[in-house]
Formats: C-alpha cells, sequence, structure tokens
C-alpha cells in the first residue's frame, strides 16, 4: 500500500477515480472486527464495502433510505423485520426504509452496500 492510500483510507475519503480496482481486495479480514471503506459518499447516496469477522455483527438499526446489500465473498444473515435472509456469494437483497435491518456473520464475509438518499423525506 502507497502513502497515498494509506492517507485515502485514514480520512475515509472516496477511493481514486478512473482507476481499476479488484472490489474483494480492498479490503482486509481483521480478527474480531467490522471493517468498512468508503467507495462514493455524496449527498444523494453513499457505496461501501465491508468486511465482517465471523462472529460479528452491526446492530438492529432503522434507515430513512432503501438500501442495498450485495454479498461479495462468503455468506452472511440479513434480518429484515424479524425475517432472516440468509445470502451467499453473488446474492443482494434490498432493506426497505424504514424498516428494522440487522447483519451478522457466521462465517467472515464482505459485502458492498448503496444507500440511494431520495424519494424519502
Amino acid at each position: 500500500m502507497n502513502s497515498k492510500d494509506k492517507s485515502d483510507r485514514e480520512r475515509g475519503s472516496e477511493m481514486e477515480k478512473e482507476k481499476a480496482h479488484i472490489i474483494v481486495e480492498i479490503i482486509e479480514y481483521i480478527p474480531h472486527a467490522v471493517v468498512s471503506r468508503t467507495i462514493i459518499k455524496k449527498s444523494t447516496g453513499n457505496i461501501t464495502v465491508s468486511s465482517f469477522a465471523a462472529g460479528e455483527e452491526l446492530a438492529q438499526k432503522y434507515s430513512a433510505f432503501d438500501t442495498y446489500i450485495q454479498i461479495i465473498d462468503g455468506a452472511a444473515d440479513i434480518t429484515i423485520d424479524g425475517k432472516i435472509h440468509k445470502l451467499k456469494l453473488g446474492e443482494g437483497i434490498i432493506i426497505p426504509a424504514h424498516k428494522s435491518s440487522s447483519i451478522s456473520a457466521e462465517e467472515q464475509f464482505k459485502m458492498i452496500s448503496t444507500v440511494i438518499k431520495s424519494g424519502y423525506e
């Protein structure tokens, strides 16, 4: 990793534009942790890639916006309004705005989350 990549990650800024990358390789697994990196962050929405170590989770939350989750490595449990959806590599799901959701890792996995901030007040 060069110093520019490291400084971008420390600031939480977007990834460099017009540069090809392998999405599954831009974030690593860290034991006992959930790690996230911003791909694009705008006032109208954002795209984030995250890695979850086995046994980790994001607690129940609500979002004012639809969120699309796509699994890019491993498998995950996505709970929406109490219903568990077991997603595997290549699968995705939309978490509707204003619905409770949580994400948990029985095994390590990586995902892309896309939030579109429009259509809701």
